[in-house]
């Protein structure tokens, strides 16, 4: 009985809270339906008195969003499959390979995730702005750009995370180590038993790693902002702000095009929850 009652109470607090991560979504949606006159009256109202679905054609004539939406597939792809590939590597050699200083790396790279991306982003422009050889640059990184305005600093600087690291190592630490050592008596090599063996049974891990990389890849603004200023290489949480202006805000034309940013990622969340959960899970108590 005690048990049903903390039970009933829990689902209670559950509910709760996904009806409140639920109705800023609803709220954005309906807005986007509703005429501007409507969207700023005040009291404001729930549903749209005359659902104007205009505004999502509208919003696209406005700017360019479809070259948006390219860039930003594009940056998020290019970092789901770099991090991926170079994180699940690194996480295996600091799981599977005994080298020296393997402890201490692994404590540098877990100290990595505790600095604020903030206070990283005046570095990262000064490096990427002297690239050597690049964008007009000498070999010491000056007189020119460097990667400035180019694919390289929207894709590079996201193309491995700390966090990736440590989730693939704490899969990777709890696979049986009898696979890897069946593996070295069959004659196969180092990377032939991450890539054949032990990847392949880390699905969950990839599937976490992808869903995170690729939702922090599109939903990015800052960086993006600050190292391009050419209208093909912008992105689309940078193309929303074209929706407000220093004489008005357009917020129907701007839900509507949020709704159409978010789309993806709700999809892809749905298509991967179960590997996504299931990831998470498990790297909590190895």
């Amino acid at each position: 009985m005690r048990s049903s009652k903390s039970e009933v109470v829990l689902h209670l607090v559950l509910a709760i809270g996904a009806l409140l991560m639920i109705v800023p979504f609803v709220w954005m949606v309906l807005s986007s339906l509703k005429s501007h006159t409507e969207i700023t009256s005040y009291p404001p109202t729930w549903l749209p008195r005359h659902w104007d679905f205009g505004n999502y054609p509208e919003a696209l004539k406005f700017a360019p969003f479809g070259t948006y939406f390219r860039n930003s597939l594009i940056i998020a792809t290019g970092h789901t499959v770099l991090n991926v590939a170079l994180a699940s590597m690194a996480g295996y050699s600091l799981a599977r390979v005994p080298f020296r200083g393997r402890s201490a790396l692994f404590v540098a790279m877990l100290a990595t995730m505790m600095i604020p991306t903030y206070t990283k982003i005046v570095p990262q422009y000064l490096i990427a702005k002297a690239m050597p050889f690049f964008g007009g640059n000498d070999y010491l990184g000056r007189g020119g750009s460097g990667w400035l305005d180019s694919w390289w600093a929207l894709i590079v600087p996201g193309a491995l995370t700390p966090l990736a690291i440590f989730l693939f190592r704490q899969f990777y630490l709890s696979l049986p180590r009898e696979l890897e050592e069946a593996a070295r008596i069959d004659g196969m090599g180092e990377f032939g038993i991450y890539a054949k063996v032990m990847t392949p049974l880390i699905k969950p891990a990839i599937a976490t790693v992808a869903l995170i990389t690729f939702e922090n890849s599109w939903n990015n603004f800052l960086w993006p902002l600050i190292v391009t200023t050419r209208d093909d290489l912008r992105v689309i949480q940078v193309g929303l702000a074209a929706f407000q202006q220093s004489e008005r805000t357009y917020w129907e034309y701007l839900m509507a095009g949020t709704t159409l940013a978010t789309l993806p990622m709700i999809v892809l969340f749905l298509l991967t929850q179960r590997y996504f959960v299931q990831g998470f899970a498990n790297s909590g108590i190895k």
